[in-house]
């Protein structure tokens, strides 16, 4: 019986970047179960462990020997494997060679009444030993990374300069190389607390070792011991700190012995404003912010830290002296920012460059002040409100060329709502300049105030637009824009926002007008129907994950239907009836399916009322009424009754079969009922084609 051992394998290097780590230790479980599984090789669990220095993989239960294997497959029939002469056809070859045997071992066999042939492949048993070299050396080549690099003279890729290889087979050293570096048994502990080196005996001694050389070897580990501390520290100042998911993810994985410390900075930077101060604090030195019970923020923040526990009063000073900097610069730019008045601004934003065939952030601004406008009157806002908006759209972009949002970037926006109130500005306008470029990811809210949604909606367009009109629309995985958040943050605001009743083809249409107008070349119907048709693919996207059924989706956008509102709307409807009115859902879809079936759409619609039976008059005068109601409702956006208006064509279209014979011998009377038919499949049309929706 074959003797189990344990596989540790660990890659160590330079600090790898914190998101890369995160992705490289999930890729490791699924590329090492499909690199064992490549060889047969037998095995229990996989485990992966990482830290910024290293990369693990533990497999326990591993079988020292692969046991030798049989397997039969059976190929063409013998009539297409041998010629008359019994000469090996072209069909043999290929099967016994991709089989890996050579033709004259194929055998003949009969099954199921008839003769195959068949290749029966044997391998022999082997040293898992032996398979591992070029297991281990394939998880290391495998990893796909963001960006590689190579160093030294070496030609070798990975995402940081591999330093140091342990390869273990219980105490058995699997050789292999990588980057001019050879397996062997030894690894390195903390760069600071314990570097080693450090000899591991065996392969089960890998974990212990590096435990015990201040390394926590995973990341839910790590993370647990960042928030116990950070509950010590909450506690003790009677604080709350806030640890956002991105910064946590990254102090997680920048740290192999993490210490939570607690810091502090001078109370007279809190005269800055509050995102400046966080900013500083999360994106630039991955510190957590601590507020008071009231959610104000406090002049206390918490440092997690790599280096010695003993040391945390010299590390504390170092930190404070690095985010003090931070926040005199962040208090002197905000100081001067405010030396003159926010519109002041709005003439350097010719230095700033928007893209380089759209022209500069000044050439933006005038573009989304005059589409806000538009959109007022369309939406038919009030004089207070559409000033309010224009006023915003002038100012919001202003702040990208003061001296704070230059050095905190992620700030924009925040900052010059700041400066506008400082400057007078009314308060929704200070907020709609905030908030304009809401929605920024799936989830988030759109602005608070119709002044905010009207600016984030024309900054929106007006971007989607131009950079379709100059040919740079996202293609594939590419989005180097972010159009497609931009067209879902546009469709969120119209969903939510009722004051804006508005269209978006004529809104796109203005604001193609607009660049056509500055003189950029492009075909303005091509462009404009490209756009809409982003726009609807980014609801039909919205609608599929809202669960909205495939059917009807599709039934509402056969009708060319190119306002994503309207799509939504539709497809609700649809599928509401056929979940919340199967009754009504069924009249509809077979009194659809009664006529279309049969009805003969050459022929047109125009009818002679005098050839009318009874029957088909009732029929005619139904269709008649239903279409008048469902134009209304459309009219009126409420689909529930337009589809109700068509279920009630159900009674009328089965009298109408029970009752006429629609293929009459007399031509006049058949192409009449065939008209009267493609009239009654006209009404239906206006609202979806419902031939592509389940009767179900």
């Amino acid at each position: 019986m074959s003797e189990m051992r344990t596989i540790a394998f660990e890659i160590g290097t330079e600090e790898i970047p914190a998101f890369d780590l995160k992705s490289a230790t999930e890729q490791l479980e699924r590329l090492s179960v499909q690199a064992l599984d490549e060889k047969s090789i037998p095995h229990g669990d996989i485990r992966v462990l990482s830290t910024p220095r290293r990369l693990i993989v533990l497999v326990s239960d591993v079988q020292d020997e692969v046991p030798a294997t049989e397997s039969t497959f059976r190929g063409p029939r013998k009539s297409a494997a041998f010629d008359e002469k019994g000469e090996p056809t072209k069909a043999a070859l290929g099967f016994a060679r991709g089989k890996g045997i050579d033709v004259s071992e194929l055998e003949v066999r009969e099954e199921d009444g008839a003769e195959y042939v068949f290749a029966v492949v044997r391998t022999d048993a082997l040293k898992t030993s032996e398979l591992l070299p070029e297991v281990l050396a394939s998880l290391i080549t495998d990893i796909s990374w963001p960006k590689s690099m190579h160093w030294g003279s070496r030609r070798e890729l990975f995402s940081r300069p591999v330093r140091w290889l342990l390869a273990l087979f219980g105490d058995e050293v699997i050789p292999l190389t990588f980057a001019g570096l050879e397996s062997g048994r030894l690894t390195y502990g903390h760069r600071f607390l314990s570097p080693g080196p450090h000899s591991v005996a065996d392969a089960e001694s890998l974990e212990s070792t590096l435990e015990g050389s201040f390394v926590v070897l995973t990341q839910e580990q790590r993370e647990q011991v960042i928030r116990e501390g950070v509950s010590k520290i909450e506690e003790a100042c009677g604080l709350t700190a806030v640890l956002p998911a991105k910064t946590l993810t990254e102090v997680i994985n920048l740290s192999e012995y993490p210490t939570p410390l607690c810091a502090s900075f001078d109370e007279d930077f809190l005269q800055v404003p509050e995102e400046i101060i966080v900013d500083a604090m999360l994106m630039h030195q991955r510190y957590f912010p601590l507020y008071d019970k009231d959610g104000k923020l406090s002049n206390r923040f918490i440092i997690v830290s790599n280096g010695d526990p003993a040391q945390a009063d010299i590390i504390i000073d170092g930190n404070m002296r690095v985010v003090a900097a931070r926040l005199y610069d962040a208090k002197f730019f905000y100081e001067e920012d405010l030396k003159a008045p926010l519109e002041s601004y709005v003439t350097h934003l010719d230095e700033v460059v928007f893209q380089e065939k759209l022209g500069t952030m000044r050439d933006k601004t005038e573009r989304v002040l005059s589409l806000s406008r538009r959109i007022c009157l369309e939406a038919t806002l009030d004089a207070v409100v559409s000033g309010e908006v224009e006023r915003a759209a002038l100012l919001a972009k202003a702040d990208l060329v003061t001296n704070a949002v230059i050095e905190f970037t992620s700030v924009q926006g925040i900052m010059g709502s700041y400066y506008a109130l400082a400057a007078g500005e009314t308060p929704r306008v200070s907020e709609a300049i905030a908030e304009h470029y809401r929605p920024r990811f799936s989830g988030d809210a759109v602005p608070s105030s119709i002044v905010g949604r009207v600016v984030a909606m024309a900054d929106k367009i007006d971007t989607i637009c131009g950079l379709f009109a100059v040919d740079e629309m996202p293609t594939g995985s590419s989005d180097p824009f972010a159009l497609r958040r931009a067209a879902l943050g546009v469709i969120a605001i119209l969903s939510e926002t009722s004051e804006l009743d508005v269209s978006l083809e004529r809104l796109v249409d203005d604001a193609l007008r607009t660049y056509a107008e500055a003189g950029i070349e492009f075909d303005k119907e091509a462009v404009k129907a490209a756009v809409l048709d982003f726009f609807v693919t980014r609801c039909k996207v919205l609608l599929k994950d809202e669960g909205a059924t495939a059917d009807s989706i599709e039934a509402v956008l056969a009708v060319h239907i190119t306002e994503p509102l309207e799509l939504a709307r539709r497809v609700r409807a649809l599928d509401e009836a056929r979940t919340k009115d199967p009754e009504l859902y069924t009249d509809l879809a077979i009194a659809y399916a009664r006529a279309n079936n049969l009805r003969d759409a050459d022929l047109g619609d125009e009818v002679d009322s005098s050839l009318f039976t009874a029957p088909e008059q009732t029929l005619a005068q139904a269709t008649a009424a239903a279409s008048t109601k469902v134009a209304e409702a459309i009219e009126g956006g409420d689909y529930p009754a337009a589809l109700t208006a068509l279920a009630s064509l159900r009674g009328p279209i089965d009298a109408f079969f029970d009752e006429v014979l629609i293929m009459d011998d007399d031509l006049r009377l058949r192409e009449n009922r065939l008209k009267l038919l493609n009239r009654f499949v006209g009404v239906f049309a206006s609202v979806a084609d419902f031939g592509k929706i389940s009767q179900k």
